[in-house]
């Protein structure tokens, strides 16, 4: 019986199939490794290129500190530098923002102004100050990138997601 089964499977037919689908699966290996490759490694470099070259400004007075210690812990983040509100243009070059709303509510027409398309907008209100007023909110809603956070670990979470999804132009 055994010589039977063997003999029956090695027709020519099952060997010229066998010999298919090998060269099927070491192609569909071959493929694979390449949509990894395309799909994943650039998202990478990018991340990588992200934290270890980019600067998040940070638009804060009585919250500078508190914000840069949340920030320095993570480590995840290489540089934040405080942004005063009489040298808003220092910010310019930076493709983060961090606002905290309380402390420069009275400069987001400047800080918009400033923004670039390709710079994230991140709002810091906490959820025991004063509500953002929905002019403002109109403003800000209508320039890209840009988000309103009011929760500490959501903020770290936005400032990741905003270098991931930011261009960063100057690999």
């Amino acid at each position: 019986m055994w010589k039977f089964i063997y003999q029956f499977f090695d027709a020519p037919f099952f060997t010229i199939i066998g010999g298919i689908s090998t060269l099927i699966m070491i192609w569909g290996f071959i493929w694979g490794i390449w949509v990894f490759m395309c799909g994943l490694v650039p998202v990478w470099l990018r991340l990588g290129f992200a934290l270890s070259k980019r600067k998040i400004a940070v638009f804060a007075e009585s919250e500078f500190n508190s914000l840069k210690s949340l920030i320095d812990n993570s480590k995840i983040f290489s540089e934040v530098i405080q942004i005063h509100k009489n040298d808003l243009k220092k910010a310019e070059k930076e493709t983060i923002f961090l606002v905290h709303w309380k402390d420069y509510k009275d400069k987001i027409d400047d800080i918009l102004q400033i923004k670039k398309d390709s710079t994230a907008l991140i709002v810091y209100r906490p959820s025991n100050e004063k509500i953002i007023d929905k002019e403002s909110s109109t403003k800000i809603n209508n320039h890209r990138n840009s988000i309103i956070v009011n929760f500490r670990g959501r903020l770290l979470n936005d400032i990741f997601v905003s270098l991931i999804t930011t261009a960063y132009e100057r690999i």
